[in-house]
C-alpha cells in the first residue's frame, strides 16, 4: 500500500480530479518529473483510465475509458500519490487548498480538472435522475428495473445512447430540436439513424470487457474492494446534488454491462416529441388535484406526470434529465480572481493557463479562450479531456523547465470517433458548419441502413464531415481537411462511390 502524501511540505505539482484530464495529467507529470512527488486529490474512490489507446490517424484517437481503484495508480507511478477527499476551499494567493477532510496542501502548480455537472431539470425531486457519472447510472438501473414507461429529456450523448439502449419500458423522449441529436450531426443524419429506434436491436456478440469495480458505501454492499463485477453498487444519486460529491462523468460504454431492462414486455419502443421542452412536473398528488386531471382522464396511474411546451401530458414512472452540464467551479471561486467564459468554464490560454497564477485548468471545467483553429472547437467530450489533461501536464512541465511550448496539433482539428444507435460515428472539423454562416455547402452520400456521409465545403476546400457506419473515409477526409486541397474540380463526384476516392488522396 502506498504511504500517504506529505502534506506538511509544498507539493510541486497538484492536480484536483478523477476524471480522465485530470488522471491523465497526473500520469504524465509523473512520467516528466520522476523525483518529484505528484498529488492527485480525487473525491471518488474509484479514477478513470485511459486503456486500449490507439492513435487512428493524425488526430482521431480511439480508446477505452476504464474504472479503476486510485491505488492502480499509485502502483504504477511510486512518486503518484492520491488523496481521497473532496476539495473545501482554495487560496490561490497562499497557494493552498483545505479538502473536506480538514487538510491543507501548499502547491506550487495546481491543475484543476473537477469536470462538470449535470444541468438537472429541477433539484430536489425525487422523480427526476439526471445521468452523468457511473453511480448515478446505477440509480437508473435499479429504477428502470421496475419501470413500464420513463421520459427523457436531453438531445445530447446521454441521451441518444439511452434511449437506444433502454429494453422493456416505453420511452416518452423529449428534444427540444427539430431533430435528434442536434448536437451532433443534421436532420439527414437524424433521419438515417431514426430507423434503428424502431427495429430489433442486433445480438451483442461479446461481452464488454472492463473490469467492473464496486464501492461499500452502505451497509448492504458486501462485494470486495476492487472485485471483477458486471454492475456496481452505489448509492451516490445525482437527483439531489448538494448532499453528495459528483463523481467522474460517464465512459463513452457506459451503459455496457448494465442491464438496462424495463418490467415490460416490449423490447423496444420509443416515441420522440420534437420541439418541446418540460413546462411542468406534477407529482401524482398534485395532477390529480390539478385541472389537468379532467383535461387528460386517460393519463393512467403514475407516480409523475409532464407537462410538455407543445400542450402534451405524459404520466411515467420517472423522468431522466440529460440536458448538459455545467463547469465545476463553484467551490474554486470564492475569494479568487478566476475569469470565467459564458458557458461559465474557467477560461484558459493557449497553455490552458487560468487568470490566476499557477493554476491551470483542463476538462470540463474550463473553456477555451486562445484564438482557435478555423477547423478545431470545443465540445465536452472524452477524447478533449484526454487531450487538455495530457497537454496542461507539458504547459505545467514547460514553465518549471523554462522551456517554450507551442499549441499541441490535437487542437488543429476537431476528431472524434463515438457509436450512436450501434453505428461508427466519425465528425471531423466544422462537420456542422459552425461558424460558417452561409458560405457553405453540402454534399451526402446515404445507403439506407449501411452509411451516411455527409461533407461540408466551403471555397471549394473541405472544412469538415460526419462519417456514420464503416465507411473507411476517416483518414483520406482528415488529410483533405488539414491540408485545404482545392477540390472544386471534383464537383459531387467527390462522394461518388464508384469513385475510390482514396487512390487519389493518400
Amino acid at each position: 500500500m502506498a504511504s500517504p502524501p506529505n502534506l506538511e511540505k509544498p507539493t510541486k505539482f497538484v492536480v484536483v480530479g478523477g476524471g480522465i484530464a485530470g488522471v491523465t495529467c497526473a500520469e504524465q507529470l509523473a512520467c516528466q518529473f520522476p523525483s518529484e512527488e505528484i498529488l492527485l486529490i480525487t473525491a471518488a474512490p474509484l479514477i478513470k483510465t485511459v486503456t486500449n489507446f490507439k492513435q487512428v490517424s493524425k488526430t482521431l484517437e480511439d480508446f477505452d475509458v476504464e474504472e479503476q481503484p486510485s491505488s492502480v495508480l499509485e502502483d504504477k507511478y511510486p512518486n503518484l500519490r492520491v488523496l481521497l477527499s473532496a476539495v473545501k476551499s482554495l487560496q490561490t494567493k497562499e497557494h493552498s487548498l483545505q479538502t473536506e477532510g480538514g487538510q491543507t496542501v501548499q502547491y506550487e502548480k495546481l491543475c484543476l480538472c473537477s469536470g462538470a455537472r449535470p444541468k438537472l431539470l429541477t433539484r430536489d425531486n425525487p422523480h427526476v435522475l439526471g445521468i452523468r457519472d457511473t453511480d448515478s447510472a446505477q440509480e437508473f438501473q435499479r429504477r428502470l428495473c421496475k419501470a413500464k414507461r420513463i421520459a427523457v429529456v436531453g438531445n445530447g450523448g446521454i441521451a441518444l445512447e439511452l434511449v437506444y439502449e433502454v429494453e422493456g419500458c416505453e420511452v416518452i423522449w423529449a428534444v427540444k430540436d427539430k431533430a435528434i441529436g442536434n448536437t451532433f450531426f443534421d436532420a439527414g443524419a437524424a433521419q438515417f439513424l431514426i430507423p434503428s429506434l424502431e427495429k430489433e436491436k442486433p445480438k451483442k456478440s461479446l461481452p464488454c470487457k472492463r473490469a467492473r469495480y464496486t464501492t461499500e458505501t452502505d451497509s448492504s454492499s458486501h462485494s470486495p474492494k476492487g472485485s471483477s463485477m458486471s454492475t456496481h453498487s452505489y448509492t451516490h444519486i445525482i437527483g439531489s446534488l448538494d448532499s453528495g460529491e459528483p463523481g467522474s462523468a460517464l465512459g463513452p460504454d457506459w451503459h455496457e454491462g448494465i442491464n438496462l431492462r424495463g418490467a415490460d414486455k416490449v423490447s423496444h419502443r420509443v416515441h420522440v416529441e420534437y420541439q418541446c421542452e418540460i413546462q411542468h412536473i406534477y407529482s401524482q398528488e398534485e395532477f390529480l388535484l390539478s385541472p389537468l386531471r379532467s383535461q387528460k382522464p386517460n393519463a393512467g396511474n403514475w407516480p409523475v406526470y409532464i407537462q410538455l411546451t407543445n400542450g402534451k401530458i405524459y404520466g411515467c414512472d420517472f423522468v431522466v434529465s440529460a440536458t448538459g452540464v455545467v463547469p465545476n467551479t463553484d467551490v474554486f471561486l470564492d475569494g479568487n480572481n478566476f475569469e470565467l467564459a459564458s458557458d461559465l468554464g474557467l477560461r484558459v490560454d493557449e497553455h490552458m493557463r487560468t487568470s490566476e497564477p499557477d493554476v491551470y485548468a483542463a476538462g470540463d471545467i474550463c473553456t477555451a479562450c486562445w484564438e482557435p483553429s478555423p477547423l478545431w472547437q470545443q465540445m465536452r467530450l472524452w477524447t478533449q479531456a484526454r487531450q487538455m489533461g495530457w497537454y496542461a501536464a507539458r504547459c505545467m512541465a514547460g514553465d518549471i523547465l523554462e522551456e517554450p511550448i507551442e499549441l499541441d496539433f490535437c487542437f488543429e482539428l476537431f476528431s472524434h470517433i463515438t457509436k450512436f444507435f450501434n453505428y461508427k460515428v466519425v465528425l471531423l472539423g466544422k462537420f456542422n458548419a459552425q461558424g460558417l454562416g452561409q458560405d457553405h455547402e453540402l454534399l451526402v452520400r446515404c445507403t439506407k441502413g449501411q452509411e451516411y456521409v455527409k461533407v461540408v465545403m466551403s471555397g471549394g476546400r473541405m472544412m469538415g464531415a460526419v462519417l456514420i457506419g464503416e465507411t473507411d473515409l476517416e483518414e483520406t477526409f482528415e488529410n483533405l481537411i488539414l491540408n485545404q486541397m482545392d477540390l472544386s474540380s471534383f464537383g459531387e463526384d467527390l462522394l461518388n462511390p464508384s469513385i475510390d476516392i482514396e487512390d487519389y488522396f493518400d
